[in-house]
């Protein structure tokens, strides 16, 4: 994830460089049921509304706790399908919070009220993310399901009415990508103050909808504006909670963003950037789905390094005998193509790694959702951006 936000404060205050960031454990994305209410064009779980067998009970889940904790997770995001279709969710998320974890909970939002408001606020959720992928008339197309926008911000509002920390994600594709500055505009007046722009991914179902990605062209003109977006909260002294994910070559985007209006600051942002390291699938993030296996993350479900059914959660993170996860976790990553000479890899760290896949069968070929040009990527390392 890339904390935009937090960027463009060291932009505006500049300062001494942190170190890099080594967290002990990963952050843990888990698909705790894989039914949902709603059939998504993109859904990477491919959910549906029915039950699926085989999925951990209360008692695995509990145990499954355990294991994060000694594996020292520090936040766990509990996902789907739709979360809040389990019926043992709060019992889940008490024992999580009494074990430490930073809860976040991820919701489509349509069966958000006040009763679920009320208790999530009570169990002690630290954040609660739910999707708007455009305006309604897009949304309701994207999510298969007339009045599911009114419904998901009609949750928004009662998650934040109960004292809860909440935000708007949306997945950026060709058919919205225009309407991300009125979406903007929308949460800013409901108060919401954090915003995840999710770049197209090639999971799930989202695989046999790869046309719909946005184009290279309309991905840079939705980047030009957030990145000015949030510059100008900035100076004014309130960034707000921007991140994107998806799509870490927006933080080499960023440094040419930076080039352009205060090239004097391009050396210590690098090195920001550089800290910040890219992508960390199968490294700082991991997914656990409805059945107990383990994932590099949450849109690597074709690929299962173990299962919390039959070798702790810390057990299996830390074997390398995997093939992709020994690539992943290696430094440099096993690049292929254009991926291999760009200059920015120490700040992307090769990108999303399942779109390669997913269009050439090979982890390590160029990821085709790089928006940048060959001369882009082609200067050396250490030397400073072209404006």
């Amino acid at each position: 994830m890339f904390r935009l936000s937090r960027f463009m404060e060291a932009l505006r205050d500049a300062g001494p460089v942190p170190p890099p960031r080594k967290p002990a454990g990963p952050v843990v994305i888990w698909n705790l049921i894989r039914r949902c209410n709603l059939n998504c064009r993109h859904c990477y779980a491919t959910s549906a509304d029915t039950d699926f067998k085989g999925e951990l009970d209360t008692a695995e889940a509990l145990r499954v706790l355990d294991q994060l904790r000694d594996a020292r997770v520090p936040a766990l995001i509990l996902s789907g399908g739709e979360p809040l279709l389990r019926p043992d969710l709060y019992e889940i998320a008490a024992r999580a919070r009494a074990l430490g974890f930073h809860l976040s909970l991820s919701s489509n939002g349509t069966l958000l009220d006040a009763g679920h408001a009320a208790r999530l606020a009570a169990a002690g959720f630290d954040y609660v993310g739910v999707s708007l992928d455009g305006l309604p008339a897009t949304h309701d197309r994207f999510r298969r399901s007339d009045g599911a926008f009114a419904q998901a911000l009609a949750g928004l509002r009662a998650a934040r009415a109960a004292g809860l920390r909440v935000g708007v994600r949306m997945t950026l594709t060709e058919a919205n990508a225009a309407q991300l500055p009125d979406l903007v505009a929308l949460t800013e007046h409901e108060g919401i103050d954090k915003f995840y722009l999710s770049h197209f991914n090639y999971a799930g179902r989202a695989r046999s909808h790869r046309a719909e990605d946005a184009h290279h062209a309309r991905t840079r003109a939705a980047l030009d504006w957030l990145f000015d977006h949030v510059w100008q909260r900035t100076q004014q002294g309130h960034a707000g909670d921007f991140v994107t994910g998806n799509n870490d070559a927006d933080g080499v985007y960023l440094l040419y963003w930076i080039a352009r209006r205060l090239p004097h600051r391009l050396v210590d942002m690098r090195q920001r950037l550089e800290h910040w390291g890219g992508n960390a699938t199968g490294v700082g993030v991991a997914n656990i789905d409805n059945l107990g296996n383990v994932h590099p993350d949450t849109m690597w479900w074709h690929v299962t390094v173990g299962n919390v059914r039959e070798r702790p959660f810390g057990e299996i993170w830390a074997s390398r005998a995997d093939p992709l996860m020994a690539g992943l976790a290696s430094t440099p990553r096993p690049l292929q193509g254009r991926c291999a000479g760009c200059a920015y890899r120490a700040i992307c760290n090769g990108n999303t790694r399942v779109r390669a896949f997913a269009l050439t069968g090979n982890a390590w070929a160029e990821d085709p959702g790089c928006y940048l040009s060959d001369a882009e990527i082609a200067h050396a390392p250490g030397t400073e951006v072209a404006a």
